[in-house]
């Protein structure tokens, strides 16, 4: 008799992933300046560490919400008291015009249309559960998040047809290859209910442009499925071109009376652009009344606390303290995101014109042995195992193309961003000095057997010959 059930004991987590396998030997070797200095450097977590100090100065000039005072009286009682799964109002008003000004405002949302989930992965399951049976399909542009191998897939039983993007164009979507993955799911006779994206992207680091958009638009339009569309990276847009929402677009098309309107979801979440992820706050939005309905429902099994709800809804009223947020942080994260470019071209590597995110998509094509994924997985075991760095390799993304690489830089001090840098042009200076080398052990060599073949074609009597 089966004393676990199948899902507790089958292989489809996705936790033997190379990107958690990274994080693995990151917990067991962890850099410290002070502790542990030759430790491994976290560098596979897009997580923003940047901006804690403004987030601090306003706790700290903002004492009753952290206590979880209201008017110099306690309300601990009130919100350690049970509270239904709708969320506290003042925090979903607070939520929704935060959503709104790092969009700079040309779209607002609606309060009664947003459901809180505990962080983005809950709430992109969520939306599985809501839109797709398990056998059915989602399309995915490739390189795409590891983790939604896991979120997506493992508990709902949706599967991921990937869509192939390629870095000829700066890996953006396009016609012929939404058309091919649609067909693919159609050859796997997996039925297609909607496509999923990220932008700003994870791991590209760049925004989508608004003739992507339009053609995602255009072409659930066509196929009558879903598009949601995970903009948790929103906030973090530090340069042009800037940040174009869906809802945006949609609005621009005057879809608000359409069928499409109710057929596009937004995903949210506080854990990159405030660089809360421990606080677990995320959130969809969405047209669909029946969608709002059911993901309310199913929110119940992963709640935001009253507490947290309180302390953020205070801290996101400020709008003062919220819109010299966005613009410090994204000011900061531009400087960053130089400082990482600049070490990696000291290297000798270079990464994707981004714009955005917590990370760069950084070529390392030139240091593979061969054109493989086997090549790739040799070197990334490398850089983890010899230079002590954790970064995500290409293939953990889906990426079609061996040689690319996701590079965190906002979770670390700029000293050790510095130091990671060093490591990395010593290593491949290191490659370097071997292939050259071996380049010119081989040149003697071969010179030498000429030579051979010369002197004892020369010894040879004209018969011989």
């Amino acid at each position: 008799m089966r004393l676990l059930s199948r899902k507790a004991t089958c292989n489809t987590h996705g936790q033997d992933s190379s990107y958690f396998l990274g994080w693995e030997e990151y917990e067991k070797n962890p850099y410290d300046e002070i502790k542990n200095p030759t430790g491994i450097i976290q560098m596979g977590l897009a997580e923003n560490q940047l901006s804690f100090d403004l987030l601090e100065s306003w706790l700290a000039n903002n004492p009753d919400a952290a206590v979880f005072k209201k008017d110099g009286q306690s309300i601990f009682r009130e919100l350690a008291l049970f509270q239904d799964y709708h969320g506290l109002p003042a925090f979903k008003k607070a939520l929704v015009d935060f959503m709104a000004e790092i969009r700079g405002n040309r779209v607002t949302f609606d309060q009664n249309k947003i459901v809180l989930t505990a962080g983005a992965t809950s709430a992109n399951e969520t939306l599985m559960f809501c839109l797709a049976e398990p056998g059915e399909a989602f399309l995915l542009p490739t390189p795409y998040y590891p983790g939604f191998d896991r979120d997506l897939k493992w508990r709902t039983g949706v599967e991921i047809v990937p869509i192939q993007c390629a870095s000829s164009n700066g890996f953006q979507i396009t016609a012929p290859a939404l058309e091919e993955a649609y067909l693919e799911a159609q050859r796997r006779n997996l039925r297609v209910k909607g496509v999923l994206v990220t932008n700003p992207s994870n791991p590209l680091g760049t925004t989508m442009s608004r003739s992507e958009l339009n053609l995602l638009v255009n072409f659930i339009t066509a196929k009558g499925i879903h598009l949601i569309s995970d903009e948790i990276y929103s906030g973090t847009v530090f340069s042009s071109p800037g940040f174009i929402s869906i809802m945006e677009v949609l609005k621009d098309r005057k879809c608000e009376n359409t069928e499409v309107w109710k057929r596009v979801h937004i995903v949210y979440s506080l854990s990159k652009d405030l660089g809360l992820p421990g606080f677990r706050v995320g959130a969809i939005y969405s047209n669909d009344e029946m969608v709002v309905s059911a993901a309310t429902k199913m929110s119940s099994f992963g709640l935001v606390s009253s507490q947290t709800q309180y302390l953020l809804s205070a801290l996101l009223s400020d709008n003062k303290f919220t819109k010299n947020y966005i613009s410090e942080n994204q000011r900061r994260l531009k400087q960053r995101q130089k400082l990482l470019v600049k070490g990696l071209e000291k290297a000798g590597i270079s990464c994707l014109k981004s714009n955005a995110g917590l990370f760069c998509w950084v070529n390392m094509k030139h240091l593979l042995r061969s054109n493989t994924f086997e090549a790739e997985m040799e070197l990334w075991k490398k850089i983890v195992y010899d230079v002590n760095l954790n970064i995500s390799p290409g293939s953990s993304c889906h990426c079609t193309e061996p040689g690319w690489f996701r590079v965190c830089f906002a979770n670390m001090s700029e000293e050790t961003l510095k130091l990671a840098m060093d490591r990395l042009k010593s290593f491949v200076d290191s490659i370097s000095k071997t292939t050259s080398h071996q380049m010119v052990k081989n040149s003697r060599k071969k010179y030498l057997t000429k030579w051979v073949f010369r002197l004892s074609f020369h010894d040879r009597g004209p018969k011989e010959r």
